[in-house]
């Protein structure tokens, strides 16, 4: 501060000079509102103006000086590690992350709490993540090095070998912050380390391309959220290469397949589907384009820029190849897809029967269809769609069902066969990339959680519940 600059007291022990920094608290009470960073631009007898990170001009009268706190040094410029912050709260962990996302030096997306990294998804691709600096953070010790998510893999992995203990890596957050990304940079990171290059290195990464097919959507805020959680446990043997892998799969968001939010879409693998398929494929599976599917168009969204679907197509059949999914295999999966999007278009008209509601399908083609596609009678599914049978004192009573009833044991079905698929497309990926120790010998493990990214709509699935108490828990540890 120059020493003709005029100063204004503030309180009895803080005054406040040209180009000093502080905190500025506006005194809302919002549940997101917060102190901000400012710098003082001008300090007079009357006045004080400052000028907010935002970059917003604010007068303050000397009269609410109050509503001003001098900065500590540490937060003006920022620091790798949080907890070397003077000022340890909400509003000083925000702004230290801007700084450093802001830093004219270049963009740093990663900062440590300790042991924890905070990453902030810059939504732009990165030249952080090639060989050159995956060798730069090997054998490296946390904080020898600018924080990075290479850093925290490494560290797992000498802990491992080390302590001979197994470790973990949780990746929580917000939809959109990056987590998916984030396990996939882990587990490049973890077959590079381990230096082998092999075929099972290979596939337990080609996994990613089919789970984010099946378990990933277009939702408000993130163009590729993960609608399901994933544990995937990475094996090594005693030499620290990797043996094999396993991947848990829970709480995938089955509601997504009946109706979507405005904006929203159904899982990608539908619309990869229509867009990827061959003209003779299609007509093998009666399917024609997305814009026909109830399924597929609640959310108004068919396609998403910077997303090819049938290229995207494309490298989910290669990854079936890689894990060992036989032509009769992915052939039996497409069936059971287009079904699902054929169920969808059923349509159901009520009646009265006997003074009760009733309903019957207003289209044969279209079950018909379906019929020809899961190799089940007609005259079956159709009473299965527009009945309820209950079993009582041994015998069985059947009793028609409203069209609305009918419609939701469509959607039910359509999600039992849906889940159905994804456990078991799980399941066969577990036996390719599983691969049990031999002899007894010594395997250890890092596991990588990646939860799916809580959300707060104005309607909360079951689901999205589920998911947001999950991470409640997840941040009360991490607190």
């Amino acid at each position: 501060t120059e020493d003709h600059a005029p100063q204004t007291e503030i309180s009895k022990m803080v005054v406040v000079a040209k180009g000093d920094h502080v905190w500025y608290d506006p005194g809302s009470t919002g549940e997101f509102d917060l102190p901000i960073g400012a710098v003082v631009k001008q300090a007079d007898a009357g006045q004080i103006v400052i000028v907010t990170d935002e970059g917003e001009e604010k007068w303050v009268p000397t009269a609410e000086a109050n509503k001003l706190k001098i900065m500590h040094p540490s937060s003006i410029d920022g620091v790798e590690d949080m907890i070397k912050l003077g000022d340890l709260h909400e509003a000083g962990i925000l702004h230290n992350l801007m700084m450093r996302y802001n830093d004219p030096k270049g963009c740093n997306i990663y900062t440590y709490t300790g042991s924890i990294l905070v990453a902030v998804n810059p939504f732009q691709v990165l030249d952080i993540y090639d060989g050159k600096v995956m060798e730069t953070y090997k054998n490296c010790k946390l904080g020898e090095m600018p924080p990075h998510i290479f850093a925290i893999a490494d560290n797992a992995y000498y802990f491992m070998r080390r302590d001979k203990s197994n470790q973990a890596v949780i990746i929580s957050g917000e939809s959109g912050a990056g987590k998916t990304e984030s396990t996939k940079l882990i587990l490049q990171f973890l077959a590079s380390v381990s230096g082998q290059h092999s075929w099972i290195e290979q596939q337990i990464l080609e996994a990613n391309p089919i789970l984010e097919a099946f378990g990933n959507a277009k939702t408000i805020r993130n163009d590729n959220s993960s609608r399901f959680g994933k544990y995937i446990d990475v094996h090594f043997d005693a030499q620290g290469a990797i043996e094999g892998a396993r991947i848990e799969q829970y709480l995938l968001e089955k509601s997504r397949l009946a109706r979507q939010a405005k904006d929203e879409r159904n899982y990608h693998v539908f619309y990869r589907l229509l867009a990827g398929c061959s003209d003779a494929e299609k007509q093998k599976l009666f399917l024609t384009r997305a814009e026909d599917y109830v399924y597929l168009t609640a959310g108004d969204c068919i396609t998403l820029p910077g997303m090819d679907d049938a290229e995207e197509w494309q490298r989910i059949r290669g990854a079936m190849k890689v894990l060992m999914f036989s032509e009769a295999d992915q052939w039996n999966v497409f069936v059971l897809l287009a079904a699902c999007l054929h169920l969808g278009n059923i349509e159901f008209e009520g009646m009265t029967i006997n003074n009760m509601d009733a309903s019957e399908i207003s289209s044969d083609r279209v079950v018909r269809d379906v019929c020809k596609l899961l190799s089940v009678d007609q005259g079956e599914l159709s009473s299965a769609l527009t009945s309820r049978s209950t079993f009582t004192r041994g015998e069985v009573i059947v009793t028609q069902i409203s069209a609305n009833d009918a419609n939701d044991v469509r959607d039910a079905f359509v999600k039992a066969i849906y889940g159905r698929v994804f456990i078991w497309i799980v399941a066969k990926i577990n036996t390719a990339i599983y691969k049990p120790s031999v002899d007894g010998g010594i395997q250890r493990s890092i596991g990588v959680l990646d939860i799916f990214g809580f959300e707060n709509f104005v309607i909360n699935s079951f689901e999205q519940l589920c998911i947001n108490v999950a991470h409640e828990q997840l941040q009360f540890f991490f607190n």
